[in-house]
């Protein structure tokens, strides 16, 4: 089914542009062309569709379905609504303050916001398409363990009071729930509108990482990862999370990079720290949560993130 965007990106290289194959330019533009037509295509696809049946479920729905639930349960249940429930980083702060309001734990809270950015099923769906779903699926795996070992990591160093004095004076958690959309003409218009905010926030981040993983697939040699990136280099994985923190993108933007990077023989391990990093613990994302977390928690959040992160990235290496 794929295949048409190969074909594609066939035509406009090798016959509109004349290229001539095997060149790292005719590489370069191949990958650039394929995949921006293919991500954009199942971009639109995948959201419209995950929009129509997610117009039931707001943010108001989640922090009470995950209110009042013991340990066991609310932190499975937070991270798995995290990976379903991509919100925006502007929902970070009311999100957050609506949760510990209701009751729930900081950490269960902090796994919510850990595993949110990390893991959705759009960037899952197009990452499984795109380089296939064994990744697809470490990369989920590794992203809810981290969300759930951090979480409770955050409570029980018990840094409540690292939160901002005025969260907890807020009273915003007995509010009426938002009432979802129920009609089918309803569910369209917000599957549409999905697909507009969701495209219209992040294209220039996918053009951004294709562009760059097209560099990287055509101009880049392969003896260069093969040198620096192996599994044998031990500072490989921690520069890979440290290159991710200013690379502001989300798990879509980067898995163009991924795919290059994996085509040049960079390890999973490697490449899984790579991305939870760049969706994680980007600085736009902490300068968001500034507002209602004290500097020291979000050091202590980032220093968990970033250790978590590192050791997902050396135990893939070992593993695979």
């Amino acid at each position: 089914m794929l295949d048409i965007f190969t074909k594609l990106a066939n035509l406009i290289t090798y016959e509109l542009l004349g290229l001539t194959k095997d060149t790292r330019l005719a590489e370069a533009i191949h990958f650039f062309v394929e995949d921006i037509t293919k991500i954009f295509a199942l971009l639109t696809v995948v959201i419209f569709m995950i929009g129509f049946f997610r117009s039931m479920l707001t943010p108001e729905r989640v922090r009470t379905i995950v209110s009042n639930k013991p340990r066991f349960i609310s932190y499975p249940m937070a991270v798995g609504l995290g990976a379903v429930t991509p919100f925006c980083s502007c929902s970070s702060v009311p999100l957050f303050i609506g949760f510990l309001e209701a009751g729930i734990p900081l950490g269960v809270t902090m796994a919510f916001l850990i595993a949110s950015p990390m893991i959705n099923e759009v960037a899952i769906i197009v990452l499984a398409t795109t380089i296939g779903w064994k990744l697809a699926f470490l990369y989920v795996a590794a992203g809810l363990f981290v969300g759930i070992i951090g979480g409770l990591l955050i409570e029980y160093l018990k840094l409540e009071k690292w939160v901002e004095e005025y969260v907890w004076k807020i009273r915003m958690g007995k509010g009426p729930l938002q009432k979802a959309s129920q009609s089918i003409s309803a569910r369209l218009t917000f599957a549409k509108e999905q697909v507009r905010e969701i495209v219209g926030r992040i294209w220039k981040y996918v053009i951004a990482g294709v562009a760059l993983g097209a560099l990287l697939h055509g101009f880049v040699p392969q003896d260069f990862f093969a040198t620096y990136a192996t599994k044998s280099n031990p500072f490989a994985v921690p520069i890979a999370v440290l290159s991710g923190i200013p690379l502001y993108s989300n798990a879509t933007g980067v898995i163009p990079v991924v795919e290059a990077l994996m085509g040049k023989g960079v390890p999973i391990g490697t490449l899984l720290a790579l991305m939870m990093s760049v969706a994680a613990i980007s600085l736009p994302e902490m300068i968001i949560l500034r507002k209602v977390l004290k500097p020291q928690m979000i050091a202590t959040f980032t220093a968990i993130l970033f250790i978590s992160f590192v050791g997902v990235g050396y135990l893939f290496n070992a593993l695979i």
